[in-house]
């Protein structure tokens, strides 16, 4: 099995080392939801670092194995996890597709792009989970292609409420390499976010579309 702990640790300290995730309780983002946030994901960033992007294929596929070996294919996340659930489905040696939120308005009008086999037992690949209501997207696609979807990993979730209680309802097993508590702890330790910042950064997980900057 692998070592989920020491793994989840150092997914930790690379996104923070190259800025994938960005925290700044002074300077809050805007998300496209409208919430004021505290922190910001863009995990496609670990892409362009060769050593880190392998670090994070070889954690998924080794999760994947140990969890899902009965799986055939790999589908990725348009388009946050398209290049990582390559790379996982190459490790792997298993084909490879990519699912938007939508079909395309145009052209072949494709929600699922490349081959996918219906008898193929599917592993989906996120590369970040909030709500997981876009991710569920992706699955409730494969599903309607009678494509039979064993689970979900992703690189990182923020460990929401909401997106626990959406994966139960839609029944789907998801398993992350990296935690949003993970995170934090790690970013106190290493000294990338000061102590007084820990307090805001885990009241704004409590209660996202509340917090305003004024709580800080």
């Amino acid at each position: 099995m692998p070592d989920t702990s020491s793994t989840a640790q150092k997914i930790a300290e690379y996104l923070l080392q190259i800025k994938a995730i960005k925290l700044e309780p002074k300077n809050p983002f805007t998300w496209a939801s409208g919430w004021k946030s505290p922190i910001y994901c863009d995990n496609r960033i670990s892409l362009s670092y060769p050593e880190i992007r392998r670090f994070l294929r070889d954690a998924m596929a080794a999760e994947i194995n140990s969890k899902y070996p009965q799986a055939k294919a790999i589908a990725g996340v348009a388009t946050g996890a398209i290049g990582m659930g390559m790379l996982v489905a190459e490790a792997l040696d298993l084909p490879f597709m990519y699912v938007r939120p939508e079909a395309k308005k145009h052209g072949r009008q494709n929600q699922i792009e490349g081959h996918y086999d219906p008898a193929a037992p599917t592993v989906v690949v996120e590369d970040l989970i909030s709500t997981g209501k876009s991710s569920l997207l992706a699955v409730d696609a494969l599903r309607k292609a009678e494509v039979e979807v064993l689970g979900m990993v992703a690189v990182f979730s923020y460990e929401f409420d909401i997106a626990e209680k959406n994966m139960h309802q839609a029944d789907v097993s998801l398993t992350t390499l990296c935690g949003y508590d993970t995170l934090i702890e790690t970013a106190v330790a290493t000294h990338y976010i000061q102590d007084e910042d820990e307090d805001v950064l885990k009241k704004w997980r409590k209660a996202p579309d509340l917090w305003t900057p004024k709580n800080i």
